[in-house]
């Protein structure tokens, strides 16, 4: 594979981080990272959620690495430096949702050519949990998978969410699904017009920094909000793996009490019902419970690399029950 740029200055991640070019099935090029490609117990397949990128998880991987484990990152495609779908290079934009398994697939076999060690275990962040989610459901070879505020659902009042089918649907037969969908950051990166204090992505203040600093270095990383194309695709998606079964497969799921992005009951029916699953709600936690304070990342981190070791360890039936 030819080397892609990556900023290890900015990832903060372990030394032997380097980033590669691939190409999915139907042409689109992708931007995939990896890290710490010696380790012992196996490779983390990581896949972001909307908006983010190699770099944003260099210290996620620092963290995978201290517990024995690499990891391998993607850009989805219309992010990062993955190539973008629309002429607006700041709006999310996809065609079709399942357009992402073309990139899973591209990944496995980035995985293979830099012979990553085995087995490969799953930890899926927001809109990668929707995309992780289909992945396990449809055979993607992992011996456990882990969820972090998982994109199982968008977090809408029932009004909201009949006008967002509805304006989405329209847009698309108008050849209107190009524009930003409303109350968005439009073609703003979040993390740069919201001030720390009203962020809905977490209480730590040094990550919030770290994302704002990435930004700033390379402007090329930032998107903005998601196109009407995007919400439409994301809202058909959600329903239609709401009506799936879970896979036979050790998974365990983290999101915060204090969660504004995805929709919290959309993963308490499913974790509800998933033989051999795990649910832990981090209390007070934002969006991104992976960059959260020292102490909640440590002990996430901790649990995520315990699980993948031994997913048979109990937790409480009572960690199942909704957060206030």
């Amino acid at each position: 594979m030819e080397t892609a740029p990556y900023r290890a200055d900015l990832a903060d991640g372990p030394e032997d981080g380097q980033a590669w070019w691939a190409s999915a099935r139907d042409g689109v090029r992708l931007r995939i990272g990896a890290f710490n490609r010696d380790a012992a117990k196996g490779t983390v397949l990581l896949f972001p959620g909307r908006t983010e990128y190699v770099e944003k998880y260099g210290r996620a991987a620092h963290d995978l690495a201290q517990r024995g484990l690499a990891t391998l990152v993607i850009d989805w495609r219309g992010q990062g430096l993955s190539d973008r779908l629309s002429d607006d290079p700041m709006s999310g934009h996809v065609h079709h949702f399942p357009d992402y398994q073309q990139d899973v697939a591209a990944m496995v076999a980035a995985a293979d050519e830099l012979d990553l060690p085995k087995p490969c275990y799953l930890l899926a962040h927001s809109m990668g949990g929707g995309i992780g989610l289909r992945s396990v459901m449809e055979g993607l070879d992992v011996k456990a998978c882990a969820f972090s505020a998982p994109m199982w659902g968008i977090q809408l009042s029932d009004v909201l969410r009949a006008v967002a089918w509805s304006v989405s649907w329209s847009s698309k037969r108008l050849g209107m699904d190009h524009i930003y969908a409303p109350n968005t950051t439009n073609n703003e990166s979040y993390v740069l017009i919201e001030p720390f204090e009203s962020n809905k992505l977490t209480r730590d203040a040094d990550m919030y920094q770290y994302m704002i600093d990435q930004t700033l270095a390379v402007p090329e990383l930032g998107l903005g909000g998601p196109s009407l194309r995007w919400l439409h695709e994301a809202l058909q998606e959600t329903r239609t793996l709401a009506n799936r079964p879970s896979p036979a497969m050790p998974c365990i799921t983290f999101a915060g009490t204090e969660e504004q992005i995805v929709d919290l009951g959309r993963i308490q029916d499913r974790m509800a019902k998933w033989p051999g699953s795990q649910m832990h709600w981090i209390e007070g936690g934002k969006h991104e419970v992976l960059m959260e304070t020292p102490d909640v990342r440590t002990r996430i981190f901790d649990q995520i690399a315990g699980f993948f070791d031994d997913p048979a360890v109990a937790i409480p039936e009572s960690a199942f029950s909704r957060p206030a």
